[in-house]
C-alpha cells in the first residue's frame, strides 16, 4: 500500500502550512492536482477521500514557520504523517523534487496530478487550509483572507501596507512590494539544510 503526501501553503505570506498524507482503500474517480480542480469538486472529493482512506493532516502556524523555517516545518510534518500512517502502508511518496533526506520517503515531480494517493493528499491539504483561511477571515476582516487565502495578491499587499501584519502573517517572508530588505539571515531561516 502507498501513502501519498502533499502540502498546501508553502508559498503564501499568511496562514499555516498544511501537509496531508493519504492511504486509499478504494478507488476514487476524478482525482487530480487540487489546483486544477474547481472548489466545488475539491469539496465533494474531500468527503469521499476521508470516507475511503486512512489520512493524517498536519497544520503548522505562521509563527512556527517564522521560528523554525519552512523546510524544518515540512520535514517534521512529513515525519509525523509517516509515523501515524506506517501501520497502513509500506511506501511513502511525496509530491515534488526532494525527500528532505527522510529515510523511506520517495519523491516525484507532478505526483499530485499522476498518483491517486498524492492527488488525494493534495485535495485534503488544500481544502483544509482554504477552510481555515475562510474561518479566520471574520476575525481578521481587514485582510480578506477568504478571498486570497493568504497569498500575496495586490489586494493583500495593499491591506498589509495599510494595517501592517497580523499574527497570521509570516514575518520572515519579506516582500519587495513593501520595500523590505531580504537579508541572508531570513533566507537562511527559511532554507534549513538537512
Amino acid at each position: 500500500m502507498l501513502c501519498g503526501i502533499d502540502e498546501a501553503g508553502r508559498g503564501p505570506i499568511a496562514g499555516p502550512l498544511v501537509v496531508a498524507g493519504v492511504v486509499l482503500f478504494e478507488e476514487i474517480d476524478g482525482l487530480n492536482d487540487s489546483k486544477i480542480l474547481s472548489e466545488k469538486k475539491r469539496e465533494i472529493l474531500f468527503d469521499e477521500i476521508k470516507d475511503k482512506s486512512k489520512y493524517h493532516i498536519v497544520f503548522t502556524s505562521a509563527k512556527t514557520i517564522d521560528e523554525k523555517g519552512l523546510s524544518y516545518c515540512l520535514r517534521t510534518s512529513i515525519m509525523e504523517i509517516m509515523q501515524k500512517l506506517e501501520v497502513y502502508c509500506d511506501n511513502f511518496l511525496m509530491d515534488g523534487n526532494t525527500t528532505f533526506k527522510i529515510p523511506n520517503l520517495k519523491c516525484k515531480i507532478k505526483a499530485d496530478a499522476t498518483v491517486p494517493q498524492v492527488s488525494a493528499a493534495s485535495i485534503l491539504a488544500k481544502v483544509s487550509r482554504d477552510r481555515y483561511m475562510c474561518e479566520i477571515s471574520s476575525k481578521y476582516s481587514n485582510y480578506a483572507f477568504d478571498k486570497h487565502k493568504g497569498y500575496g495578491t495586490k489586494t493583500h499587499i495593499e491591506a498589509i501596507k495599510k494595517f501592517g501584519r497580523s499574527d497570521e502573517h509570516r514575518v520572515t517572508f519579506k516582500l519587495k512590494a513593501l520595500d523590505e530588505e531580504i537579508n541572508k539571515d531570513s533566507i537562511a531561516q527559511s532554507i534549513i539544510k538537512f
